[in-house]
Parts: C-alpha cells; sequence; structure tokens
C-alpha cells in the first residue's frame, strides 16, 4: 500500500471510529425517501444529553443531476444512513438541476412542509444566504454539505478543497516532469464561478504552480463538459496548440469536454486532471488521455452528513464530536466542520485505491473499450 494510501485509510478510519462514537444510542431503519415513516418514534436515548430520538423531517437538498457522483453515492448513501441512525425520520429530497432559483424555492417549500433540518449543498453558496437565514429564523437546522453556504448554517462537512487543488497542480507538474518551467504555458478550466469550493480548487492549484509554469488561459468551464469543451478549444486556437504543454480541469465531467477538444485539435499525450473518480476519468486515466483524478470517497462525508442532521435534529452534542474544526464562511460565519483527505489518483494506484476500495469494480472499468488498458495495467 503506498503512504497517501495509508494515510487515507488511517485517517478514514478514525473519521469512520467517531461517527461511530458520535451515532451511540440511535439505530434502526426509516421510511424511504419522500415518504413519510408508519414507524413510532423511537424511544431510544440520544448521546450524552437523556432525551429521546423523537424523528422528524430531515431535508436533502442537491445541487445538479450532471455531476455522476450525487444520485449514485451521495443520494443513496446520505439516505440509508439517516434510516440506520433514526428509524422515525423521513428523508425529503430535491434536486436543483443546476438551478439556484428552483433550489431557494426547493428549501422553503421544505421549510414549509415543516422539515427541521436540511442537508444543503449548495448550488449558489452566496445567492441561498438570504434562504438559509429564513430557515433558520423558523428554527431550522442547516447542515453544509461539500460546499460552504453563506448564513447561520450549524455545520459543515466536504473535503479539504484548497487541498484537492493543490494535488492536482502537483500530479501536473508530476506529469510535465522537466517540461516544466516558468514559460511552460497550459490552460485553467475552472469550476462555476456560484460554487464556493471551485474558488479553493483553484487557490490550491495556483499555489501549487505558481512560478513553475504559465498560465496563459484561464476560464471557468462552469462544470458543464460542452462548456470547458468550448473553452479548451478557445484556448488552443489562441495559444496554438504546439504551445499548450497541460490543461488543468477543476472535474472529470468537465474533464471529459476538454479530453474531446485536445483529440478534436489533432493533440495527444496532454496532461489533464480532473477530480471526482467518475468511471469516465478512471477510463481516460487507463487509456492515457486524462493523467489524474482526485478520489473523494462518498461513504464518510455521507455518513458524517447524515450524522450532523439526526444529531442537530435531536439536539444531541454529537455534532462538536464530529464537527472537529471551524470554518468561516463567506458571509463570516463561523462554522463546525469536519473536512476529510482527498486522494490523488493515477494510472499507478487505480487498481489499489478504486477497485481494492470497492468505488467501481473491474468489470464496471473494463468494458470492451478500456480492456486492454485494463490488462496491461493489471486490473482484471
Amino acid at each position: 500500500m503506498n503512504t497517501t494510501l495509508r494515510r487515507t485509510v488511517i485517517a478514514t478510519a478514525a473519521v469512520s471510529m467517531a461517527l461511530g462514537m458520535a451515532a451511540c444510542g440511535k439505530a434502526g431503519s426509516s421510511s424511504s425517501s419522500s415518504s413519510s415513516s408508519s414507524s413510532a418514534p423511537s424511544t431510544a436515548s440520544s448521546s450524552g444529553t437523556g432525551s429521546t430520538t423523537t424523528g422528524g423531517a430531515i431535508g436533502l437538498l442537491l445541487p445538479d443531476n450532471v455531476t455522476a457522483r450525487y444520485a449514485a453515492f451521495d443520494k443513496p448513501q446520505i439516505t440509508a444512513e439517516i434510516k440506520t441512525l433514526c428509524a422515525s425520520c423521513t428523508v425529503d429530497y430535491a434536486n436543483a438541476a443546476g438551478s439556484a432559483a428552483t433550489q431557494a424555492q426547493q428549501m422553503s417549500t421544505m421549510v414549509s412542509n415543516g422539515d427541521k433540518v436540511i442537508i444543503l449543498d449548495a448550488e449558489d453558496g452566496k445567492g441561498i444566504q438570504s434562504t438559509v437565514q429564513a430557515a433558520v429564523a423558523k428554527g431550522v437546522k442547516v447542515v453544509a454539505y461539500d460546499r460552504l453556504a453563506n448564513g447561520p448554517v450549524s455545520a459543515y462537512v466536504s473535503y479539504d478543497n484548497e487541498k484537492v487543488g493543490e494535488l492536482q497542480g502537483a500530479a501536473l507538474l508530476t506529469a510535465l516532469g522537466s517540461k516544466a518551467t516558468p514559460s511552460t504555458k497550459i490552460v485553467e478550466i475552472d469550476g462555476a464561478a456560484s460554487d464556493p469550493n471551485a474558488a479553493q480548487f483553484k487557490a490550491g492549484f495556483q499555489q501549487a504552480v505558481k512560478g513553475k509554469v504559465d498560465i496563459a488561459y484561464d476560464q471557468s468551464g462552469n462544470w458543464d463538459a460542452p462548456t470547458a469543451n468550448q473553452e479548451a478549444t478557445a484556448a488552443i486556437q489562441q495559444l496554438g496548440k504546439a504551445n499548450v504543454a497541460a490543461i488543468y480541469s477543476a472535474n472529470d465531467g468537465m474533464a471529459a469536454g476538454v479530453a474531446a477538444a485536445i483529440k478534436g485539435a489533432g493533440l495527444s499525450g496532454i496532461p489533464l486532471t480532473g477530480q471526482d473518480a467518475q468511471i469516465d476519468g478512471v477510463q481516460r486515466i487507463l487509456a492515457g488521455t486524462q493523467y489524474v483524478t482526485i478520489y473523494k470517497a462518498p461513504t464518510p462525508e455521507a455518513q458524517a452528513a447524515a450524522k450532523l442532521a439526526v444529531a442537530l435534529l435531536n439536539g444531541t452534542p454529537a455534532v462538536t464530536t464530529i464537527a472537529t474544526s471551524t470554518q468561516t464562511s463567506a458571509s463570516g460565519n463561523t462554522v463546525p466542520s469536519l473536512l476529510l483527505t482527498p486522494v490523488a489518483v493515477t494510472k499507478a494506484n487505480v487498481e489499489s485505491v478504486i477497485v481494492q476500495g470497492g468505488l467501481y469494480t473491474a468489470a464496471q472499468i473494463c468494458t470492451a473499450e478500456f480492456k486492454s488498458y485494463c490488462t496491461a495495467d493489471g486490473i482484471q
């Protein structure tokens, strides 16, 4: 096991142990998402308070249906963990489909419907502030999930976003090797300006490559593959394809569009970054058309969000046990936080991190198009 993975396994185990301890005294299963439970309220004592687990509605707001992880991992894992922790809890789910206005309306509806806690992955962290304030004014607790929303949120769980950018930058420099010089031109395609995480990814990336390469083109791809494709195509045309040494893409979804632009320009061997360990990103890494993705294991993050939500619902002190640090939002609010550790995945550790880690099976990755690459890298 490599050093990075070993550290991550140790850290994940520690987080899981802490989360498990924080959840003591609450067990069982709840109704399915967006339905009412017929179970009687649990009478198990909440950790450390002597109060009872009363149950209730917990809202789950996710930002878009483009990023594959939300439907594949976040929603089912958060829902399952809430079911495990609170037999009488229900989950009220909505997806904003990329619209900040839609998400604000969805959140207001959840408040009107009586949801007591809302797990919010904000489509627009700044724009949602007034809606968060209105919800909190009515006694609703808000858990910021993956992105730190503005306003008086009660807790926040995510990965260390600047570390994500640092890992992307370090990997890009490794891929360039001796070609990385202060005059080497690279292209930067960032996430959406409305996403506070995008700014942190960018800050971490730029800090890692500062003075070592020339960021000759820097634009937002808006977390959208077609937009990223357009920006990468424009960058190649503007700089000249012989002058583009590498391309930073903030996530795998945009990397798909960037990879198509690289191919369309008749280029190959251009180091390309990504994030989220989407299966197509992993496949591109094996095929050599993407160099790195950043893996943020969904289970620890989803479990932490669910445990924070249930703790807030029942007024237990578990919040401070789970959220072991603080972060300050753009609105100036200091928020109890848990930041998890991301892992850089290249061809060298797809097997150990992705397959052995259980994210995807070899069969899922090694479709007919990619089977020969899997064989060459020992993924069976």
